[in-house]
C-alpha cells in the first residue's frame, strides 16, 4: 500500500512570540496563536497542499507538568524533547481516518507509545470568526529514538476548509516537499517509520531510505548522506532519529531569495537551493527550492 499523507510537522519552541517573529521573517503568514487544553499552544503555518508547520509553545506549565502526569502522551514526549534539545522537529504527524485501528496496530507490532488522545480547541481565522477542531491521536514511537516520535492524527471535526488567507505566503512557499530525519543506521528504525505510515513501499539507498508520504517524501538517512546530498551542516546530536531539516518547494525561488534579503535572514545559496539554518523559533534547517 502506499504511505499515509503527512498531516503536520510539531516543532517545539521555546518561546511562541519569538517563533511567530521568526517565521514572518522568513516570510510565512502565520496563524492565530490556539491553546491545547492541556496547556501547550502553537502559531500554526498553513500550506497550499493541506500540510502545516506546528510552533509548539507552553503556554501553561502547571496545566503541562498535570497532563504529563496524568498518562498525556504528547506533552509528556515534548516535555522529554524540550529537557534534552530545547527546540527543532520532534514528530511527524500522519493523516488517518481510523486512529483507533491505528493504536492496535501499534500495539502489535510492540510500538505503541501509549494510549489513544482526544481533544479539541479552538481555531481563529483571519476574519475574526471561529471553530472548533476535535483530533485523536495514536502514538508511535521506539524507546532507542527518545527525541522524535510519530503518531497518527484523525480529525474528528475538522479545521476550516477555507484557509486561503493564511497559505499565501510571501515567500512563495506553497508545498512541503520533504522531511529530513537523520540516524546513523537508519535501518533499525524502518519498522518504525513502516509502520506509521502503513507502507512498506519504500526506495531503499546505500546510506538509508525514503517514503513518498502524499506529496513529500520522508528522508531517513545518515548525517554524512545529508550533508554531501544538500550541502548543509546536519547537526546531528547522537543515536536515535533526529529531525534535521525541512525542505519547502516555492513557487518562485527568485522571490523567496529577495524576502529573506530583505528581512535580514541569514542564508546560503547552493545547488539552486536556498538553504537557512536553524535560529532562535526555528529549531531545524529550512530549504527553499522549486
Amino acid at each position: 500500500m502506499p504511505a499515509r499523507a503527512i498531516d503536520h510537522l510539531v516543532l517545539p519552541v521555546v518561546s511562541i512570540e519569538a517563533a511567530r517573529a521568526r517565521y514572518a521573517a522568513l516570510g510565512f503568514t502565520v496563524a492565530a496563536d490556539a491553546r491545547h487544553p492541556f496547556g501547550t499552544e502553537n502559531a500554526c503555518v498553513f500550506l497550499s497542499d493541506g500540510i502545516y508547520l506546528e510552533p509548539l509553545g507552553v503556554g501553561d506549565a502547571a496545566a503541562c507538568d498535570e497532563a504529563a502526569r496524568t498518562g498525556n502522551v504528547f506533552v509528556a514526549r515534548d516535555r522529554a524533547f524540550r529537557f534534552r534539545r530545547g527546540e527543532g522537529l520532534s514528530a511527524i504527524a500522519i493523516a488517518t481516518d481510523d486512529a483507533a485501528d491505528d493504536d492496535r496496530r501499534f500495539r502489535e507490532a510492540g510500538l505503541s507509545a501509549g494510549d489513544i488522545l482526544n481533544f479539541s480547541r479552538p481555531v481563529k481565522m483571519p476574519d475574526d470568526s471561529e471553530s472548533l477542531a476535535a483530533f485523536r491521536l495514536a502514538f508511535a514511537a521506539d524507546l532507542r529514538s527518545p527525541d522524535f516520535f510519530l503518531f497518527n492524527c484523525q480529525r474528528i471535526n475538522p479545521l476550516p476548509a477555507d484557509r486561503s488567507a493564511l497559505t499565501r505566503h510571501d515567500n512563495s512557499v506553497v508545498s512541503l516537499k520533504a522531511v529530513v530525519v537523520a540516524e546513523e543506521n537508519p535501518d533499525e528504525f524502518r519498522l518504525l517509520l513502516e509502520t506509521a505510515f502503513g507502507t512498506h513501499d519504500i526506495e531503499r539507498h546505500g546510506s538509508g531510505f525514503e517514503l513518498a508520504a502524499g506529496g513529500p517524501r520522508v528522508i531517513a538517512t545518515t548525517p554524512a548522506d545529508i550533508e554531501a546530498r544538500f550541502d548543509i551542516e546536519s547537526r546531528y546530536p547522537g543515536r536515535g532519529l533526529s529531525g534535521l531539516a525541512i525542505v519547502f518547494g516555492c513557487r518562485d525561488p527568485g522571490v523567496t531569495e529577495r524576502c529573506l534579503a530583505a528581512s535580514g535572514v541569514a542564508f546560503e545559496r547552493r545547488a539552486g537551493r536556498l538553504a537557512v539554518p536553524p535560529a532562535p523559533g526555528q529549531g531545524v534547517t529550512f530549504i527553499f527550492e522549486e
